[in-house]
């Protein structure tokens, strides 16, 4: 039997070897980086060169990166009324954005998006008109999809309103290149376990003259007076060294997840010319393909893939596990029945040709099965009928 082979890279990526020897030896150490003693110092330089690593990776300065406990808490975080009198978002945001942060939900307002999934520029242009210091959060790329959105021409025309721009780059370590200055964001948020750090730690950057009004943690004035609490130093040790291995290998591994991507996307098609694959002709992510085959249901599918050594996700998955309608792609118009069957692939920098190659086989087994059961379904209906 094959090797199980792993595609769900845009939910958690395997911890990075460089991160896991910098967190066994962050745990070694004894002191409070809060602390002036020496143990204490020796804390705070792992937090200080972290921080050093996580930044370069941006393109930002060091001093305007603030520790938090993933992308979640960063947006919540850079979401708050200090920053706008209202707020715009993208239909397809995270569900932390989509909640609208520390924004009123009355101060909050949704932004369209087209087939693809791209933000409406125009009506994007025309809302954020409306208010007088408008804060506008759209991410760089979707988690289903992959769709890339036009970030500096987004922040164009929300500097031109007077505006800041939230940018939610979860997605793009690793991926794309994610220079906070070249896209013109304001305030950007990412998360180390999907660029190969560990789960539960991640970090806002900020520009530098940006001031949030009210931290989401009062206490003992960590981070700067943003974020209180004792800093959980290996963790962010393995943020750091996850998001300098990033930073090394990220063009190769692009071009070669690319390459795998449309292979895999090819053989999709050529196994079911009945699948869908979504936003086909729009910039995406090197690593990601979301598809759908109609009739087939994303959680039969998944389990079926499981059995066969396939790790897959749905288009979208809540924190239960269950298999949630996309609101994703209800915003880009896709037919409910279709959506309800939407399977994530997402690969990463050690996806082998094997993996793919498995993949599609398994992916021919299954829909074999799958394709009969339906068929039986559809007869047994009609005699019952």
């Amino acid at each position: 039997m094959a090797e199980r082979a792993y595609f769900d890279w845009n939910a958690a990526a395997p911890l990075r070897e460089p991160a896991r020897a910098a967190m066994v030896a962050a745990l070694g150490l004894t002191g409070n980086a809060s602390s002036v003693h020496g143990e204490g110092r020796a804390a705070r330089r792992l937090i200080e060169d972290a921080r050093a690593q996580v930044a370069s990776l941006v393109g930002a300065d060091a001093k305007d990166v603030t520790f938090t406990s993933g992308a979640t808490e960063a947006n919540m975080l850079a979401l708050h009324t200090s920053l706008g009198d209202r707020l715009f978002v993208s239909a397809v945001e995270h569900p932390s954005v989509r909640s609208g942060g520390r924004f009123p939900a009355e101060l909050v307002e949704e932004l369209p998006v087209d087939g693809d999934g791209v933000v409406d520029l125009h009506a994007l242009r025309s809302a954020i008109a409306r208010a007088e210091r408008p804060l506008t959060s759209v991410m760089l790329a979707n988690n289903e999809t992959g769709v890339i959105q036009s970030i500096a021409k987004i922040a164009n025309i929300v500097h031109a309103a007077n505006g800041l721009l939230h940018v939610d780059a979860v997605q793009g370590p690793g991926r794309l290149d994610c220079d906070i200055k070249t896209l013109g964001a304001d305030l950007l948020s990412i998360s180390a376990h999907k660029l190969g750090g560990p789960q539960g730690v991640g970090a806002l950057i900020r520009r530098g003259d940006i001031h949030i009004g009210e931290p989401l943690i009062r206490g003992g004035g960590q981070e700067r007076g943003l974020r209180a609490g004792t800093e959980n130093v290996a963790a962010i040790a393995g943020f750091g060294a996850a998001c300098a291995a990033a930073a090394a290998t990220w063009r190769s591994d692009a071009i070669r997840m690319a390459v795998l991507r449309d292979r895999l996307e090819a053989g999709i098609k050529a196994a079911l010319p009945q699948a869908v694959i979504f936003a086909p002709g729009a910039p995406r992510l090197p690593n990601t393909t979301l598809f759908a085959v109609p009739g087939f249901k994303a959680e039969t599918t998944i389990i079926a893939f499981d059995l066969n050594g396939i790790a897959v996700s749905s288009g979208s998955a809540c924190s239960s596990g269950k298999v949630q309608a996309s609101h994703v792609l209800a915003a880009m118009g896709v037919e409910s029945e279709l959506a309800r069957g939407a399977l994530r692939v997402s690969l990463g920098w050690s996806t082998s040709d094997a993996d793919v190659e498995n993949l599609l086989n398994a992916l021919t087994k299954v829909s074999s099965s799958l394709l009969k059961r339906h068929e039986n379904s559809r007869l047994n209906s009609g005699l019952a009928a």
